[in-house]
């Protein structure tokens, strides 16, 4: 038997840094090149023209611009159509 009582752990205390994720220039909004547009997991929001995407699907400009957004249907290979969000510099 323990003299002294054991300390318990807890499942408190612990808290991931945030993922600051989402739209950080908007329709309107000058672009500069090299800026982060969109901030995303996944393709919720796709590259247009002078847009490119990065490794963890963040989109950046390419050249100076203002800011456009659009959405466009797209026919899939299996011939469904779908809404799809584009944003390109202009």
């Amino acid at each position: 038997m323990s003299k002294v009582k054991a300390t318990g752990t807890t499942k408190l205390g612990r808290d991931s840094n945030p993922n600051y994720l989402g739209v950080k220039l908007h329709h309107g909004q000058k672009a500069k090149a090299g800026s982060i547009i969109v901030r995303q997991r996944g393709t919720k929001v796709r590259a247009g023209k002078n847009v490119r995407r990065g490794r963890d699907d963040t989109l950046y400009a390419i050249e100076e611009g203002v800011v456009k957004f659009k959405t466009k249907k797209i026919t899939k290979y299996d011939n469904s159509r779908k809404k799809v969000k584009f944003v390109s510099v202009e």
